[in-house]
């Protein structure tokens, strides 16, 4: 107990000596003790990406995160450091990934196409499509479908940390981290718009099929890879994979489409 309060003391005067003094060893100092969130972000994110993609250089590109997070957080704010740099962490990785443009063109035409299509036939049905519905609706087999649904997912780098995104591109663009009210500045609008965001999303894993919203839970909020969920199901981590995908794209068109009718009534 002692040594953790010795720690959390020791950050405290170091966040203190670079923010108030810009002290660049104080800046070192909380680097150091921040990289396992580095780390620990890296690891979950390489999991999903092809094998040419290596760790090392996602740690390296999370590292610009941790520092751009370290410069522009405000320990006065009522928010942990360790939350908000998962994010930046998070953004700078995929930021990188998309200016190496390693994913093909095709594979990103294809899950805007799924994504139409899913979307569309929940409409017309009233009801989750089958994977045999969506197959003939994109007018390719089932197995093209599931070989199709892979491909994205060794593509995805992002997943419902995306839907967070308000406007912008880039390590600038504004997050859900951004949105939280600062007590020295409101802004109840902000609020707002990240709240109703946040409720049309719940409303809508709400709405998956009960085992796409179970891989969800266990991905995003128990924290296990697709492997362990794979156990967990007793099936394959590639159809977790393919699972996954297909509920990140659908969750993508109906955030899109209830974002697209409130811009409309509004």
């Amino acid at each position: 107990m002692a040594a953790t309060s010795t720690k959390h003391l020791d950050l405290a005067e170091a966040w203190r000596r670079y923010k108030e003094e810009g002290d660049l060893q104080a800046r070192d100092q909380l680097i150091l003790a921040y990289s396992p969130l580095v780390k620990y972000v890296a690891g979950r994110m390489s999991s999903g990406l092809p094998a040419h993609v290596d760790e090392g250089d996602l740690v390296s590109y999370g590292l610009l995160g941790l520092i751009g997070a370290l410069e522009r957080f405000d320990p006065k704010r009522n928010v942990k450091f360790e939350t908000y740099a998962v994010s930046r962490i998070k953004g700078a990785i995929i930021d990188e990934l998309r200016a190496l443009d390693w994913v093909p063109r095709s594979v990103r035409s294809w899950a805007r196409k799924i994504e139409a299509t899913v979307t569309k036939l929940e409409n017309s049905l009233g009801r989750t499509p089958t994977d045999e519905e969506t197959a003939a609706a994109l007018r390719v087999s089932v197995a093209e479908y599931q070989d199709i649904l892979n491909q994205i997912s060794c593509g995805s780098i992002v997943a419902l940390d995306e839907f967070w995104d308000a406007e912008g591109t880039g390590q600038d663009r504004q997050n859900l981290m951004d949105t939280l009210q600062d007590t020295a500045a409101p802004d109840p609008l902000r609020t707002y718009q990240a709240q109703a965001i946040k409720e049309t999303l719940a409303a809508a894993i709400e709405r998956l099929p009960e085992k796409e919203r179970l891989v969800i839970g266990l991905y995003y909020y128990e924290g296990l890879t697709l492997k362990e969920i794979g156990e967990v199901l007793g099936v394959t981590e590639s159809r977790v994979s393919q699972i996954h995908t297909k509920a990140i794209l659908r969750l993508r068109g109906r955030l899109r489409e209830e974002l697209d009718l409130e811009a409309l009534s509004g």
